[in-house]
């Protein structure tokens, strides 16, 4: 459930979302609504990374938004947009619900739009990995942003982990 000005909106959410939700206090939330004929369905992401490849994932043809939200909460972005760019089928396999079939048609239909998109997006997706990696070596995921927020995000990602690893020393 989002509290917005004490308006309830019954949420959707990936699980970085929700992780983020249960660190408690404020929290801003990228949003998708899924218009259809019967009714409104409100998706949240942790971050516009995860709302871009959510709906990408929408254009493949037998992708529906639960199984979209499922492949988005299954692994981190950049894991995921590097997965396409090399062809990977098998990582989508690997998600309940998705065949073989299914995960191929992934692959094919949105190899040109993750590369443009990864491209696009070199400092985010590193800013990705970095956060990961201070999620992995025991920071929040909010612990983390605040850290990599205080470092140039011009860096190589490994780069800004050393530095907070050594601001945090």
């Amino acid at each position: 459930m989002l509290d917005v000005n004490g308006v309830g909106y019954l949420v959707a959410a990936s699980a970085a979302a929700l992780r983020r939700a249960n660190e408690g206090g404020e929290l801003v939330v990228e949003t998708y609504l899924h218009v259809r004929e019967d009714a409104l369905q409100l998706y949240g992401f942790a971050d516009a990374a995860e709302r871009e490849l959510f709906t990408q994932l929408l254009t493949v043809n037998g992708i529906g938004p639960k199984v979209a939200l499922a492949i988005v909460s299954g692994s981190a972005t950049a894991d995921l947009r590097r997965a396409i760019a090399r062809e990977d089928a098998a990582r989508f396999q690997a998600i309940p619900g998705i065949g073989k079939k299914t995960a191929e048609r992934i692959v094919l239909e949105l190899k040109g739009k993750a590369s443009a998109a990864e491209a696009a997006e070199v400092t985010g997706a590193e800013s990705f990995t970095a956060r990961d990696a201070l999620v992995e070596l025991g920071y929040s995921l909010l612990e983390a942003e605040q850290a990599l927020s205080r470092v140039d995000s011009d860096l190589p990602a490994e780069e800004r982990v050393r530095v907070v690893l050594k601001a945090a020393a």
